[in-house]
């Protein structure tokens, strides 16, 4: 299983990274499409480096993340 870090941007729309995947990013105008996004871009991502040979990062299992939300005052 992958962290993934999801977002919305300053123009509402959400965003969605694989910190483990570096590069990792997709979007979505709503919570669940970016959800879906980002599991295909996952996978492509996933399948794009194992066709070049090159060692898949290991999963966030191991890693404990804190995330604060920030507001403006």
């Amino acid at each position: 299983m992958r962290q993934v870090i999801l977002y919305q941007d300053e123009d509402g729309i959400w965003v969605a990274e694989v910190p483990s995947l570096p590069g990792c990013i997709s979007q979505g105008a709503t919570r669940d499409e970016a959800m879906a996004n980002i599991r295909e871009a996952a996978i492509a991502w996933i399948e794009a480096v194992r066709e070049m040979g090159e060692p898949v990062p290991s999963s966030d299992e191991d890693r404990r993340v804190e995330v604060d939300t920030l507001t403006e005052t």
